[in-house]
């Protein structure tokens, strides 16, 4: 049997290999052309019988999102971090297809660190890469006789590849100990690179930046002209040092209050040597340094990182939550889960507002802070098992995807009318300041959301009844396909504190130390005042809006790769590698590590069983009333008149 690529939509004739059954085409998801991720056919001719047919080939996450191949040479392609576009399968007696197909993938997962390698010893069964006409081979270890690493295409560092055929040669481990990079010498390199004075994320506006912190506070008159964004640290992960800020607040504070160092009972050295090396190193940022509670140990172990190292933990928060957004889009793609929205861009709002609230503040969210969440302490298997809607989800199965929510963890569920959170948020406030409990309401949403009735009220209210509520906008540019030049004619969301008799203050969002500054000299303010606070954090949304959204129909593909000159996980990757925190053996350990846990996660939530039918009547009413009871019965009498159109 011989295996040739077909054009891709023919109107062949088609079998799934993993059911083996024709699709049909009600059922199988539409192609978005933009988002990256292809189905492949192939045109199987069978020698022996004489016979063709077409086989619709669209592979599992497990095997497609572990970096098997992308659009460079055999070499290169063992560590890429893009699934690929296309595969083929190249039969070599004449067998089931699908039987073949399966052995191959079951044969692969069973390799070290889910890695397919090229080797020397070639096995009856193999991949073709259409893209780089190789052959991969699928073996266990201990057959790695003889690995042969191919010429690889020019520009890629040679250390780089040198540790790739180590690797798969099977003599090194990546080790977490290794010695770090010297943050003296790196200073060197990046000393010569300007400060920017002003950002934009959005919109043509330039926004003039600061490096003091200062919430304006109603009794203040605004900042004259377009509000400054609050950044600590530059893209090139050094701290400024206010010298070429774009707006000086002149003798305005860096804080509401000098309220010195937060105290903690346990210590980590590596957090106090970097503190003692960043207030040497950057003077200007000495009083964050020990305020910051990302440089604080934590009283007790992270469990997921086994260590109670604040800032390592808060960058594998970020590779997970990225690497889940992934994931989870390309399961959607494939038709294995209804819905999903990512994050990609805004990690650093997540994560930094995360770790300045307390687990006693109430968090109202939209559908874009799951970093949130997951720093509080929800699990990955959490995350997936409400995405697919089975047995162990929270919600039994009674929400979209994504619509996260946790009463242990203090997480309001997520609902998807636009800003129906904001007025929430407000009686929860004010409902702490009535008991007297030492916590505030912080309520996140975009910057449509600014747009809606809804928030009008929730604001005005929080300002008149003193509410001590956290009033977060993130302002990516986009609510759904209108852009902020079509949402508001004024200086952004901020700019609109003053006229509700409130405290705000504006903050770059892909700055992680200056966003969890700005939460938790926020959170201070409103309890001390018991008053509200407007924060507004300008990023960029990476994605699509979710995956009912295709969005190079309204903004270019260009405008969006610009984007990543600013993306909020490389500037915190190139402080952490600059101060020597981690090594780049280490933060590829940690995507990897992440995308292997995640993908164990998904397939586990997909074994699990759907929820009971009964649990869709169930927690409305704590005692079922008589007209519920009736549409249960009228529900499974229906059922019962047509049970071969449900499944």
């Amino acid at each position: 049997m011989a295996c040739t690529r077909t054009c891709m939509y023919q109107n062949n004739p088609t079998v799934d290999v993993r059911t083996n059954r024709r699709p049909s085409t009600e059922t199988r998801p539409r192609q978005n052309q933009n988002d990256g991720q292809y189905k492949s056919y192939l045109q199987v001719h069978d020698s022996t019988r004489e016979t063709q047919k077409s086989v619709l080939f669209s592979p599992s996450p497990e095997f497609c999102d572990v970096g098997l191949a992308s659009s460079m040479s055999p070499g290169v392609s063992l560590f890429s971090e893009r699934p690929p576009l296309l595969f083929f399968y190249n039969l070599t007696s004449p067998v089931s297809i699908v039987s073949e197909l399966n052995k191959v993938l079951n044969t692969a997962m069973k390799l070290p660190k889910r890695l397919l390698v090229h080797a020397a010893k070639k096995s009856k069964t193999s991949i073709v890469l259409s893209k780089l006409n190789c052959s991969v081979t699928a073996m266990p270890a201990r057959h790695f006789s003889s690995v042969v690493l191919k010429e690889v295409e020019d520009g890629v560092p040679k250390d780089v590849l040198k540790r790739r055929q180590e690797v798969l040669k099977g003599m090194i481990k990546l080790n977490k100990k290794q010695k770090k990079p010297q943050a003296k010498e790196i200073k060197k390199e990046t000393s010569a690179v300007t400060s920017p004075s002003h950002l934009s994320y959005v919109g043509e506006t330039q926004m003039p930046i600061t490096s003091a912190l200062h919430i304006v506070t109603p009794e203040e008159d605004p900042p004259s002209g377009i509000w400054p964004a609050f950044r600590l640290m530059d893209e090139d992960g050094t701290f400024r040092d206010g010298s070429s800020d774009g707006y000086n607040a002149g003798e305005a504070s860096t804080a509401t209050s000098d309220s010195g160092p937060h105290v903690h009972a346990a210590s980590n050295q590596e957090l106090e040597s970097l503190r003692n090396e960043l207030k040497q190193q950057y003077p200007h940022f000495a009083q964050e340094a020990e305020k910051s509670l990302l440089l604080q140990p934590s009283q007790f172990s992270y469990s997921d990182i086994d260590s109670n190292n604040t800032l390592v933990r808060a960058h594998r928060q970020c590779v997970r939550l990225r690497q889940m957004d992934t994931i989870l889009q390309n399961a959607q793609r494939q038709g294995r889960i209804s819905f999903y929205m990512t994050c990609t861009g805004e990690e650093a709002i997540h994560i930094g507002a995360g770790a300045a609230l307390e687990l006693q503040d109430t968090v109202l969210a939209q559908y874009r802070e799951a970093g949130i969440l997951m720093w509080r302490g929800f699990t990955l298997q959490q995350f997936t098992d409400q995405c697919f809607s089975n047995k162990a989800d929270l919600g039994k199965g009674r929400q979209m995807p994504i619509h996260y929510g946790s009463r242990a963890l203090n997480y309001q569920t997520i609902s998807s009318p636009l800003g129906t959170q904001i007025p929430q948020a407000t009686g929860a406030a004010y409902k702490l300041k009535l008991s007297g409990k030492d916590a505030v309401a912080a309520c996140f949403f975009g910057d449509g959301c600014a747009s809606t009735p809804d928030f009008h009220s929730g604001l005005n209210f929080a300002a008149v009844l003193k509410a001590p509520v956290i009033f977060f906008c993130r302002n990516n540019g986009y609510a759904i396909s209108t852009s902020v030049e079509d949402q508001y004619n004024g200086d952004g969301i901020v700019s609109r504190a003053k006229g509700y008799g409130m405290a705000g203050i504006r903050v770059d969002g892909n700055d992680i130390f200056a966003v969890h500054a700005a939460v938790r000299e926020a959170r201070k303010y409103a309890l001390e005042n018991s008053a509200p606070v407007l924060i507004e954090a300008m990023t960029y949304r990476g994605g699509h809006h979710s995956t009912s959204d295709d969005s190079l129909r309204y903004r270019s593909a260009s405008e969006v790769k610009a984007a990543d000159a600013s993306d909020p996980i490389a500037r915190f990757e190139n402080f952490l590698l600059q101060t020597g925190q981690l090594s780049e053996e280490q933060l590829a350990e940690a995507r990897d590590e992440e995308k292997i846990a995640i993908l164990k996660a998904m397939r586990e939530a997909e074994r699990k069983p759907d929820p009971p039918l009964s649990e869709m009547f169930k927690d409305v009413y704590r005692e079922m009333p008589k007209s519920l009871q009736q549409q249960e019965r009228m529900l499974h009498d229906h059922l019962k008149k047509y049970p071969n159109k449900y499944t």
